[in-house]
């Protein structure tokens, strides 16, 4: 093993294949801006004109899920913690069934745009306006995150430019969401998904190599106790345990997947409510894949540095460098590979990034926009959709600059998402699920899950759990050949896991830190539901919930699930919810028909889906 020769630095050949990839990104920007008469209509260009197919959508959602946070951080995770990050397989096939049987058949039966005209449909529109102004706050700084993490891992590593990256990266993004519009987020990322699926298996196939096979990688991380599986403590203080990952994961993806408008926007845009659920049951598959990859590229980082930790040794200054380290030191004779793992780790921000920013503009037409200016025409509306993503594009690269002033990411990142996403995810549940819920009840609950929520995640960011709640394993040091003094073969344990820049140093824990704010984090999301839903329940009860009367097709209903069975029964299906002829080729999605619905009631609003 030749530890003292130094690893890899990148070369011009590893420049291309990335300014490659982000020339590839463009160009299917410019593509979509004018394959077919371009983005006519608002319509177009928030929802690709309602006329998708599930497979590019599958991998569209699997690649803007998987961003650079999932190829840096899940790697380091399975290093440092073990590889029970693998439970979370179950926990996205329990969201992506929660999502497609419970939440999309009630969107994509009332044909919305933004899950938050559903909240106003449902309750009224100053709920409305607390779920979109919370889905902005959240969606812009969580991609401040993801395109601020993956260039300053790099940069530390690799010497790659960071705010050239974070620049270009942004602007390529922006560009091709405003060009293309929802199309060309789709199948940009369905070449990301390439790209990031071709990036993984360059160093998986390399690290067996190196190491003599899976056989011994597998056996250096059972060694070192890296296959822990089965951890059943039922305690919800430790970080992750089988209960927080099969309970706290599914109620943090499911606001994800289920209700978030950068995930909904595009299963809601596929030509036929078979065809959305479809998209979603075909991107499990996908997400399975990417977890088995990412775990294990992080039992490959085990084997390789088991006796020599590049962390503790002081070679990378943060965990999330460790997988550009190995690649470096692994792929350093093939030029060019190194740069495909950059342009795989970039393709992750890109296609999250893309999709918040086609989500964002979405939201802020169709909520903020509509509602106020009832006479824009189409052609306006598509102008305007065009700016709030040049907007957005800028506005989240402003958001990278604040990043940087922010530490750990996969934990910051998915504790925002917890945060915001747990209430939200109440209030649609109290939707959906909830006939007796009111506006008022729906109010006053999103306030208090959000309340509590922020308690406890602003808590834990300043008071981080000890480190017998979060179980790091440990790392060794042993086999570095240092020419420094023998005094720093420490083995590491105790580490720091937060690097917050708010962090509270030195202070006497108090039971209220010990307990309420070492909370696993995957908790905050479902705590906000919890609180969210209950509290709602009980002021719409008290309120008077129970009196108003409402249209089932805002809940979910019995029919809704049987429905699924349709395909079986032949012709009856197309006519049993559509009562006007079905004419030339109507399609099975009620808001995009060939046949104009449009009739304008004199309050202005559209009665096309009116079913």
């Amino acid at each position: 093993m030749e530890a003292s020769r130094g690893i890899g630095t990148f070369v011009v050949w590893d420049y291309l294949v990335f300014a490659a990839m982000l020339l590839v990104s463009a160009v299917i920007g410019i593509y979509y801006a004018f394959a077919g008469g371009g983005q006519q209509t608002s319509q177009d260009f928030l929802m690709g004109g309602r006329g998708m197919t599930a497979v590019p959508v599958a991998l569209s959602l699997t690649a803007s899920f998987m961003s650079a946070v999932t190829i840096l951080g899940t790697p380091s995770e399975v290093y440092r913690f073990g590889a029970i990050y693998t439970i979370f397989a179950f926990t996205y096939t329990s969201v992506v069934v929660i999502s497609a049987e419970v939440f999309l058949p009630v969107f994509y039966k009332l044909g919305i745009t933004s899950t938050y005209e559903y909240l106003e449909l449902r309750f009224n529109k100053y709920v409305r306006l607390c779920g979109t102004i919370l889905f902005i706050v959240q969606t812009i700084l969580y991609t401040g995150i993801v395109i601020y993490a993956p260039a300053l891992a790099l940069n530390q590593v690799t010497g790659f430019d960071l705010w050239g990256a974070v620049v270009a990266t942004g602007a390529v993004c922006t560009f091709y969401c405003t060009m293309g519009g929802l199309k060309a987020v789709v199948w940009t990322d369905v070449f990301q998904v390439g790209i990031m699926v071709a990036g993984f298996a360059s160093v998986l196939i390399r690290a067996s190599v190196v190491q003599g096979g899976i056989s011994t990688i597998l056996s250096d991380a059972y060694n070192g106790g890296r296959l822990n599986f089965w951890n059943f403590d039922p305690n919800p203080l430790q970080r992750h345990t089988f209960w927080t990952i099969i309970i706290g994961g599914t109620f943090t993806w499911t606001g994800i997947y289920g209700v978030n408008q950068s995930q909904v926007q595009r299963y809601i845009s596929c030509k036929s409510r078979f065809q959305a659920k479809m998209s979603l049951y075909i991107n499990l598959v996908g997400l399975w894949v990417i977890l088995i990859c990412a775990v294990f590229c992080g039992l490959a980082l085990y084997s390789r540095y088991h006796d020599c930790d590049p962390w503790t040794a002081k070679k990378v200054s943060a965990p999330d460098q460790l997988m550009p380290y190995m690649v470096l030191d692994i792929l350093q004779d093939y030029p060019g590979l190194p740069g495909l793992f950059v342009a795989c780790v970039y393709s992750g921000t890109l296609s999250t990034v893309s999709s918040s920013i086609n989500a964002l503009a979405a939201v802020t037409v169709e909520d903020l926009i509509k509602p106020r200016f009832r006479s824009l025409s189409e052609r306006s509306l598509s102008w305007i959709s065009q700016g709030t993503s040049v907007l957005y594009g800028a506005l989240c690269i402003g958001m990278a600059a604040l990043a940087s002033l922010m530490g750990a990411l996969l934990q910051a990142a998915l504790s925002i998402f917890g945060m915001v996403g747990g209430p939200l995810l109440g209030l649609f549940t109290l939707g959906t699920l909830v006939p007796f819920a009111n506006s008022v009840g729906a109010f006053v609950g999103l306030m208090a899950g959000f309340t509590v929520s922020l308690w406890v995640g602003i808590g834990a960011q300043l008071y981080p759990p000890l480190s017998e709640r979060t179980l790091p394993l440990s790392l060794e040091t042993y086999g570095c050949n240092s020419t420094s003094n023998v005094t720093d073969l420490v083995v590491a344990t105790e580490m720091p896991f937060s690097t917050s820049a708010f962090q509270v140093y030195n202070v006497a824990r108090t039971p209220l830190m010990d307990n309420w704010y070492s909370l696993s984090y995957l908790y905050f999301s479902t705590l906000g539901t919890f609180v969210t839903v209950l509290v709602g329940i009980i002021i719409s009860l008290l309120t008077g919930g129970r009196k108003q009367n409402l249209d089932s097709r805002f809940l979910l209903t019995k029919e809704d699930f049987l429905s699924n069975f349709n395909i079986f029964k032949k012709k009856k299906h197309v006519l049993n919810y559509k009562s006007h002829p079905m004419e030339d080729g109507g399609t099975d999605n009620p808001a995009f028909n060939h046949i104009e619905l449009n009739v304008t009631d004199p309050s202005g609003k559209i009665n096309g889906t009116r079913l």
